[in-house]
């Protein structure tokens, strides 16, 4: 019989793939937001790439995952007392937590190795997986870096290192959502430099978005000013609560109110950033995928700014919570393809090296 078709192959195959890994990532992304929110992120004190993939299969093993979670200061300052049954709650989430991280190497490597053997891939489209790969592996270390971080001197790992462990996460999917649109050949929407450099603007906006998110979660700080919008008692706080710790730099990463402040008027920023882009798309009559790319994100940041309003105003539900946390994905995706459409187009993929050999 004869092998697949390069016709039924390119660009789907690759295609396929790209967008399973993508969606992998989000739901990591999800699944990590919830490891945080229980309290589940130290529950799991080593680092067994490998052996790691399978939980405790006794209740020796059990026991002694439990006596290594009873060392550290989270379980004495914050859990002691806890009954085995609750600790296996919490590490069930950072277990999934873990193996979805390991699900998600298994998936993007093995097809890679896959279209490399088969010489499919163009040098770019080539030289930028490997890229992603490489920020892939670069993520294993950086989680485990978080979690060591909790492990002695905290009762919770470093907000520091948890938004650099979510920004890096959604680098990689960011990275994967752009090379997947890339790979579909279509002529360059119409835009203007400007609409070019505020699409941009607002991507990179997002991004910050993101981090500052990442630490008002690693800080709690969404437990704390539930009220909008208004914040410790005004719309802008005063100068001697939001800059109090020295050196002054430092309230910005630390400061439970300079955090969640600045979270707030980053979502200002962007919201009204977008809605000028919008109009900018339309009022100089850009193409019809750029302005619709452009009110598709102004309603994705719009739902995104209720969440968080709402989110914050019930002291963070996890329900509310990870809704926030997904629509959040929702506007970087977005974010990426509104760059992405107003850039130049090439497909990347050699579909007849794609075909496989016929077979009697």
């Amino acid at each position: 019989m004869t092998g697949i078709s390069a016709k039924t192959t390119h660009p789907r195959a690759v295609r396929l793939w790209l967008f399973s890994v993508a969606a992998l990532i989000a739901l990591m992304v999800l699944v990590g937001g919830a490891t945080r929110l229980t309290e589940s992120g130290l529950s799991i004190v080593e680092w067994k790439p490998v052996t790691g993939a399978l939980p405790p299969m006794t209740e020796a093993q059990w026991s002694d995952a439990f006596e290594g979670y009873k060392q550290i200061p989270q379980y004495r300052e914050l859990n002691s007392g806890m009954t085995l049954s609750e600790f296996k709650t919490i590490f069930w989430w950072e277990w999934s937590h873990r193996l979805l991280g390991r699900v998600i190497g298994v998936a993007y490597f093995l097809p890679f190795l896959f279209f490399l053997w088969r010489g499919a891939l163009g040098g770019e489209l080539k030289r930028r997986l490997w890229l992603i790969f490489g920020l892939g592996a670069l993520q294993g270390a950086v989680g485990w870096w978080m979690v060591a971080s909790g492990l002695s001197q905290r009762v919770e790992v470093s907000q520091y290192r948890l938004a650099t462990h979510l920004v890096l996460a959604l680098l990689i999917f960011a990275a994967i959502v752009w090379t997947l649109r890339r790979l579909t050949e279509r002529p360059q929407a119409v835009a203007s430099l400007r609409l070019k450099v505020t699409s941009a603007v607002l991507l990179g906006l997002t991004f910050v978005q993101l981090y500052f998110g990442a630490l008002v979660a690693g800080l709690r700080a969404g437990r704390v000013y539930n009220t909008w919008p208004s914040i410790d008692g005004a719309f802008i706080p005063s100068a001697d609560r939001l800059w109090f710790e020295t050196p002054w730099w430092r309230n910005l990463f630390d400061n439970t109110l300079t955090v969640q402040f600045e979270h707030r008027m980053t979502a200002y920023l962007l919201f009204a950033l977008a809605i000028f882009h919008a109009i900018d798309a339309v009022t100089s009559r850009a193409g019809k995928a750029v302005v619709a790319g452009a009110w598709w994100l102004v309603a994705a940041i719009t739902v995104q700014a209720t969440l968080g309003i709402l989110t914050l105003l019930h002291q963070v539900p996890i329900d509310l919570a990870l809704t926030h946390q997904a629509v959040a994905i929702v506007v970087l995706t977005l974010a990426v393809l509104q760059v992405e459409r107003m850039s130049a187009r090439r497909t990347e993929v050699d579909p007849a090296k794609l075909a496989l050999p016929a077979q009697a």
